[in-house]
């Protein structure tokens, strides 16, 4: 692959890693009203995936309820995933200067795996939903290694 293609290349799945970032942020601003579509169409779903769903629907619904400020936590969720996305700009202008951030991304997206199994239990999650949860992590670090190895490759040709 000659510089060209490469930069192609590393721009795509940057581009695609931060639309990903930004929707999952995005998607936790609503997130009471995603979770009652979920709920009302559950039914395709395994019975236990269903019931969670349906739990996590009414304790999030009870809460803005009766607690709507709680809320706020989840805007500084979505908040985060947005600013996060925005650092991935850099690898886009400059990615061989910038694969720094790429290698901070593999790691974040490698410690989704002890959050998810340590404070999973602890917060009463069941196992399937940690286990959708590491897919954020695995579904992030194949678009980032891919760039990481196209950046390596691109600073070797620019030698």
């Amino acid at each position: 692959m000659n510089e060209k293609q490469l930069k192609t290349r590393i721009r795509i799945w940057l581009v695609l890693f931060i639309i990903g970032l930004a929707l999952r942020g995005i998607t936790a601003f609503p997130i009471e009203t995603e979770l009652a579509f979920l709920s009302r169409h559950s039914g395709a779903l395994p019975a236990a995936m269903a019931n969670w769903i349906k739990t996590v629907y009414l304790a999030v619904k009870n809460t803005n309820t009766n607690y709507p400020y709680l809320s706020y936590g989840t805007d500084w969720l979505a908040f985060g995933h947005l600013v996060i996305a925005t650092v991935f700009i850099g690898p886009l202008k400059d990615p061989v200067k910038n694969i720094w951030v790429l290698q901070f991304g593999m790691i974040a997206c490698i410690m989704v795996f002890p959050l998810a199994f340590i404070a999973g239990p602890i917060r009463g999650i069941p196992f399937f939903w940690r286990l959708i949860d590491c897919c954020f992590g695995v579904f992030g670090i194949i678009p980032l290694y891919i760039c990481y190895r196209s950046i390596r490759k691109l600073e070797k040709l620019q030698k």
